[in-house]
């Protein structure tokens, strides 16, 4: 993202799914009075507080939390997007000299801070579309031959089978006429270096497994299920990424009554451990250099 640097006390509080990152950074601000920025991208929707953990209205009384439930669900908001947003909060806290504690498992956004996003135009919905119906009539081979003659270097990175990733990089090209990877070459952190302090939490593996499987359990008796009734009798583009949310799929088939409540939660708990370990790996890859927690 192209912007000035922003110089502030900010903390960093990453890591997976149901490892405890709410709760540490809720008690941290009420320790030193920092404004906690949401950095999840499922907690940014207003549609899902219950499937994302989302802090309680309780919890969010406690300090002040920016950037949670703000979007609706036919909203796609993108990681450029979330930068757009979160860049004036820092500023204002900035301004103020007030500490930011930024707090999420979200990769993507705490790349964009430490290290830079190119500063992508929105890419409006029908050319998003007209990507996606490129590839679903011509198939994957004819859709990166197509890519590859626009995108070469995103062609060949991106794995097989990618469907949003490689849709994307098509709608950036035919939208902005430049190639996503040309866009993606002019970074610029948000945060200035040495105004940041990066902590990891990582659990042991099966205490999270644990976590993961009893939050599922909770989400339950908090209303899951009629979260999922709400957003799926919208009618809603399944590729949407609050229609991707662990759970939404799951709960949905049981909904539509095509497999009990007992197979929905196994289902679901299986997803959100599996998406915890591929956070895991993430975090350990890309932050190695922060602190770690556990």
């Amino acid at each position: 993202m192209t912007a000035p640097l922003i110089s502030t006390p900010v903390t960093l509080l990453a890591g997976p799914t149901a490892s405890g990152k709410s709760r540490l950074a809720l008690e941290l601000a009420e320790r030193t009075g920092a404004v906690i920025i949401n950095a999840d991208s499922q907690q940014l929707y207003a549609d899902l507080r219950v499937l994302s953990a989302r802090p309680s209205v309780e919890e969010e009384a406690r300090a002040e939390h920016r950037l949670y439930g703000v979007a609706d669900a036919a909203d796609a908001w993108s990681v450029g997007r979330w930068s757009r947003a979160a860049a004036p909060v820092l500023e204002e806290l900035a301004a103020a000299g007030r500490p930011a504690l930024i707090v999420g498992g979200t990769g993507l956004y705490f790349t964009a801070l430490t290290k830079g996003l190119a500063d992508i135009p929105d890419v409006p919905l029908e050319v998003r579309e007209a990507a996606g119906a490129l590839y679903d009539t011509g198939g994957e081979a004819a859709f990166r031959a197509r890519l590859g003659g626009v995108d070469a270097a995103a062609e060949a990175r991106i794995e097989a089978g990618d469907r949003q990733r490689l849709t994307r990089a098509w709608a950036v090209a035919a939208h902005t006429g430049r190639a996503l990877s040309d866009w993606t070459a002019e970074t610029t952190p948000l945060l200035a270096p040495g105004s940041w302090t990066g902590w990891v939490i990582e659990p042991d593996r099966a205490a999270l497994y644990a976590s993961c499987d009893l939050r599922v359990a909770r989400m339950v008796e908090a209303g899951a299920l009629e979260e999922v009734r709400a957003l799926t009798a919208r009618g809603l583009d399944p590729n949407l990424p609050a229609m991707k949310a662990v759970g939404v799929r799951e709960f949905a088939a049981h909904l539509a009554g095509e497999t009990t409540l007992a197979a929905a939660v196994e289902a679901t708990r299986q997803a959100t451990r599996n998406y915890a370990k591929r956070q895991l790996t993430w975090f350990r890859n890309q932050t190695a250099d922060w602190r770690r927690t556990g």
